[in-house]
C-alpha cells in the first residue's frame, strides 16, 4: 500500500514538472511566433558626434554674422550720430526674433501643414527634448542644435533690411516690422524651400516638379529665402520711407568709422563657412566642397567690385572691396551645395562686376537704399540663384545644371520677389499709418543715437 502511494505522489510530481516544462516552452514558443510576426522595431537613431560639433560651430559662425558682424559693417558706414541706433537695431532683431522663432516660427516652417506653411505641432518647442533628433544615418544631429543653427538665418534676415534705412526709421516701428514681416514673409518663403513639401520645392518631395512643372528650386543656404526677401523688403523700406536730405550730393555725412565696417565685413566672410559649409548639415564632404566654393566666389567677387570700381571712378576704395566680397558670399550662397570651383569663379565674377553696376540704380530712380541692401543683397542673392541652375554639378548635389532648372530658378526668384515685395509694402504702409515710420527732420538731422537712445558717442 505504501509502494502504490508513493508511485502515485512520484507520478503525480512527475505530471506537474512535465506540465510546467511544456507550458512554458508553449509559451516561449508563443512569444517567438509573435515577435517574428511583429514588425521590425527600427533601432534609435544614434547621434553623430562629428557633425554634431560641426553643426555647433557653424550656428556659433552664423549668428556672429549677425553680433557682432553685421552690427559692425552697418554701423561704420553710417554718420557718427546714428552708429549706437544701427548696431541696435541688429542687437533688438536677435532678441526678438530667437522669441518668436522658439514660440511659432521653428513649428510653422519645418513642420508639415501645407505647402504654403508649416503647422503648429511644436509650438513652443512642443516635443523636443535633450533625445530629439534631426537627420538620418550617419549624419543625425540633436534636433536642438538643428533649431539654434535655423534660427541664426531668421536673424539676420531680419537685421539685413535695416541698412536701407539705417538712419531714418523709428526704433519701435522696426520692432513692430521685425514681428510682422518675420511672420508674414520670412516664415512662409522659408517652409517654401526648406520646409516639409514646401511649394517651391522643401523636402520629402520625390520627383518634385515645382509650381510650373519646371522642378524645384534650388537654394542651398539661403539665396530666396534669406537675400532677396531681405534685399527686396529693404527696397520698399528706402522707397516708403523716401530718402534722406541731400541724398545723392556731397552733402551727405560721411562714414563714421570705415575700420569697423572691415572688421564686420571680415567677419561675415569667416562666419558664412558656418552659412554655407552649415547647410550640409554634417561633417563630410559636402561640408567641405561649400566652403570651397565660398572662399572662392567671395574672393573672386571682390576683386571684381575693385576692378571695375578702380576702372570707373579712378580709384579703388575699401569699402569698395568689402562690398563686392559681401556680394560675392551672397551670391554663392544658394550654389554652395550644387557647383564646383569652375562654377565658384564665374558667380563671383558676376555677382561683383553686376552688384557694383546695381548699386548706383539708386541715383537713377530715386530710392534712398542707404547701405546698399537692394544692390548687394537682392541683385546678389538673384544672380546666385539663377545661375545655380545653369553651373550646378549632379555629382555634388544631385542635379545637374539645365535649361529647365534655370527656368525652375526663375520661377522661385519670380515668386519670392513678388510675395516679398507686397507684403512688405502692405506691412510698411499699415505700421506708418497706425504709429508712423519715419523719425522727425530734427532727430533725423540730430541723430538716432542721442534723440532715441539717450546715448551718443563722444570721441
Amino acid at each position: 500500500m505504501k509502494n502504490a502511494l508513493r508511485f502515485l505522489c512520484a507520478s503525480g510530481l512527475f505530471a506537474l514538472v512535465m506540465l510546467f516544462v511544456n507550458d512554458s516552452a508553449f509559451a516561449q514558443e508563443a512569444a517567438t511566433a509573435a515577435a517574428a510576426a511583429a514588425p521590425a522595431v527600427p533601432p534609435a537613431p544614434v547621434i553623430d558626434s562629428g557633425s554634431t560639433a560641426w553643426m555647433l560651430v557653424s550656428t556659433l559662425l552664423v549668428l556672429m554674422m549677425t553680433i557682432p558682424g553685421l552690427a559692425l559693417f552697418y554701423g561704420g558706414m553710417v554718420h557718427k550720430e546714428s552708429v549706437l541706433a544701427t548696431l541696435m537695431q541688429s542687437f533688438v532683431a536677435t532678441t526678438l526674433v530667437t522669441v518668436l522663432w522658439m514660440v511659432y516660427g521653428y513649428s510653422m516652417i519645418f513642420t508639415e501643414h501645407s505647402g504654403f506653411v508649416g503647422g503648429m505641432s511644436k509650438f513652443m518647442l512642443a516635443g523636443v527634448g535633450v533625445a530629439s533628433t534631426y537627420g538620418s544615418a550617419p549624419a543625425v544631429i540633436p534636433e536642438t542644435v538643428y533649431i539654434m543653427f535655423q534660427l541664426t538665418f531668421g536673424i539676420i534676415t531680419c537685421a539685413l533690411i535695416f541698412g536701407s534705412v539705417a538712419t531714418r526709421i523709428k526704433f519701435s516701428s522696426a520692432i513692430a516690422f521685425i514681428a510682422l514681416w518675420f511672420t508674414v514673409v520670412y516664415i512662409p518663403v522659408a517652409h517654401w524651400v526648406w520646409g516639409p513639401k514646401g511649394m517651391l520645392g522643401g523636402t520629402g518631395i520625390d520627383g518634385y516638379k515645382g509650381l510650373l512643372g519646371f522642378g524645384a528650386t534650388l537654394d542651398y543656404a539661403g539665396g530666396t529665402v534669406v537675400h532677396i526677401n531681405a534685399g527686396i523688403a529693404g527696397l520698399m523700406a528706402a522707397i516708403v520711407l523716401g530718402h534722406r536730405k541731400g541724398f545723392g550730393k556731397d552733402e551727405m555725412a560721411p562714414p563714421y568709422n570705415i575700420v569697423f565696417s572691415v572688421i564686420g565685413a571680415s567677419l561675415l566672410w569667416v562666419g558664412w563657412f558656418g552659412f554655407n559649409a552649415g547647410s550640409a548639415v554634417a561633417a563630410n564632404g559636402n561640408a567641405g566642397m561649400a566652403m570651397l566654393v565660398t572662399h572662392v566666389a567671395t574672393a573672386t567677387a571682390s576683386l571684381a567690385w575693385m576692378s571695375a570700381e578702380w576702372f570707373t571712378r579712378g580709384k579703388p576704395s575699401v569699402i569698395g572691396i568689402i562690398s563686392g566680397a559681401v556680394a560675392g558670399l551672397v551670391a554663392i550662397t544658394p550654389a554652395s551645395g550644387f557647383v564646383d570651383f569652375q562654377g565658384a569663379l564665374a558667380i563671383g565674377f558676376v555677382a561683383g562686376a553686376v552688384c557694383f553696376w546695381a548699386c548706383s540704380l539708386k541715383f537713377k530712380f530715386g530710392f534712398d537704399d542707404s547701405l546698399d541692401v537692394f544692390g548687394v543683397h537682392c541683385v546678389g542673392g538673384i544672380i546666385g540663384a539663377l545661375l545655380t541652375g545653369i553651373f550646378a554639378v549632379k555629382e555634388i548635389g544631385g542635379t545637374e545644371g539645365s535649361f529647365t532648372q534655370f527656368l525652375a530658378q526663375c520661377e522661385g526668384v519670380t515668386v519670392t520677389v513678388v510675395y516679398c515685395g507686397v507684403m512688405s509694402f502692405i506691412i510698411l504702409k499699415l505700421i506708418d499709418v497706425v504709429m508712423g515710420l519715419r523719425v522727425d527732420q530734427a532727430t533725423e538731422h540730430a541723430g538716432l543715437d542721442l534723440i532715441i537712445h539717450g546715448e551718443g558717442l563722444h570721441a
